[in-house]
C-alpha cells in the first residue's frame, strides 16, 4: 500500500494481529534504509486502537522508550487517523522526530490513496 515508506514487514514472534506479537519493519527514511522490531502492546478492536513499542532498531537507538499508538476513529462515513508518538531524548541534543512525522503522514496518505483507488 506505500512501497515507497514501508519495504518489508515480518513476523518475528507470534500471530500478526495479536497482542505480544513481534514484527520487523523495513523502511526508508529520508532516503536511508531502517529497521524498526517492535511489539504489538494493546489492541482495543472496540476503540480501534493498537500501540506497538519498538524493542530494537533505529530508533531505540537514539531515542528511549519509543512508542506509537495507531487510533482510528469513525465519524459518519469518515475514517480519521490519528497517531501518537512517545518518546524520550536521551538529552537536548538529540532532535525532536519530525522526520519521523513527516514519514508517518505521507505513509498515511499513501494508504489512504490506495484504499479510495480500490473502491
Amino acid at each position: 500500500m506505500s512501497p515507497l515508506h514501508v519495504q518489508g514487514c515480518e513476523l518475528l514472534e507470534g500471530v500478526f494481529g495479536t497482542v505480544g506479537s513481534k514484527i520487523c519493519w523495513t523502511y526508508t527514511l529520508e532516503g536511508k534504509e531502517k529497521i524498526s522490531k517492535q511489539v504489538i502492546e494493546t489492541i482495543d478492536e472496540e476503540k480501534k486502537v493498537i500501540t506497538f513499542k519498538e524493542f530494537e532498531g533505529d530508533l531505540v537507538n537514539e531515542y528511549d522508550n519509543w512508542k506509537a499508538t495507531l487510533h482510528i476513529e469513525t465519524k459518519g462515513e469518515i475514517d480519521l487517523v490519528c497517531w501518537t508518538m512517545e518518546y524520550e531524548r536521551p538529552n537536548e541534543n538529540v532532535p525532536e522526530l519530525v522526520n519521523l512525522l513527516d514519514f508517518i503522514v505521507g505513509m498515511s496518505k499513501a494508504i489512504d490513496d490506495h484504499h479510495v483507488k480500490m473502491n
